[in-house]
């Protein structure tokens, strides 16, 4: 299984949620694209926070100086985004590649995030609750709906919203595989046990 995480914004928890799915499934994991913080990455995030032996982080297709939209910092580095130089890792484990900001943050000046996405690919969007969040996750799981790809799931991140989240699910009838609470912080532990409650959710997708 192939697990494509994706926000409905930024700074909305994907990378949390990401380490989450990654050790649930004992899966490996891909973040194709990395702009800025390479000191501390999303990919060192998830190693540190995972306890698996059988994950295997692969490297980022691309690694950006600048935290800034990726089109952004790659011009800001001198170089311009190329899909054909993106390739999926070979591996015969599941696989969880993280995205970055939303899906249609710009790579280049003709790509975003969305074309990233494989049609084998199971998307899983990470929504927050802010003012205009509902606005945000419908149009995301529009769009993706719209390039004739499958939502397969939602996780809610941060203080929960009960109104909120129900109107989504009602809304686009998809699936809830869980809520990310505003924990105090993320540690190995705490990663631990939201896999063990999602892990169920997670192999129905």
């Amino acid at each position: 299984m192939k697990i494509f995480v994706t926000g409905i914004s930024t700074d909305v928890g994907k990378t949390i949620a990401s380490a989450i799915v990654t050790e649930a499934l004992e899966a490996d994991y891909w973040k194709p694209i990395q702009a800025g913080d390479l000191e501390n990455s999303d990919s060192a995030k998830i190693k540190a926070k995972i306890t698996n032996t059988k994950s295997k982080i692969f490297e980022n297709s691309y690694q950006l100086n600048t935290p800034a939209s990726p089109h952004w910092a790659a011009q800001i580095d001198g170089i311009v985004i190329d899909l054909k130089q993106i390739k999926e890792p070979e591996t015969a484990n599941h696989l969880v590649i993280e995205g970055a900001g939303g899906i249609l943050v710009p790579l280049n000046d003709e790509d975003c995030i969305i074309d990233l996405i494989q049609p084998d690919y199971k998307v899983i969007v990470v929504s927050r609750h802010f003012l205009g969040s509902i606005n945000h996750t419908l149009l995301t799981i529009e769009a993706i709906r719209n390039r004739n790809l499958e939502v397969a799931g939602i996780i809610f991140s941060g203080s929960e919203n009960k109104a909120t989240e129900d109107l989504i699910l009602k809304k686009t009838k998809v699936k809830r595989i869980g809520r990310i609470d505003e924990e105090p912080y993320f540690d190995q532990n705490v990663i631990r046990e939201y896999a063990v409650l999602f892990r169920d959710s997670l192999l129905e997708l």
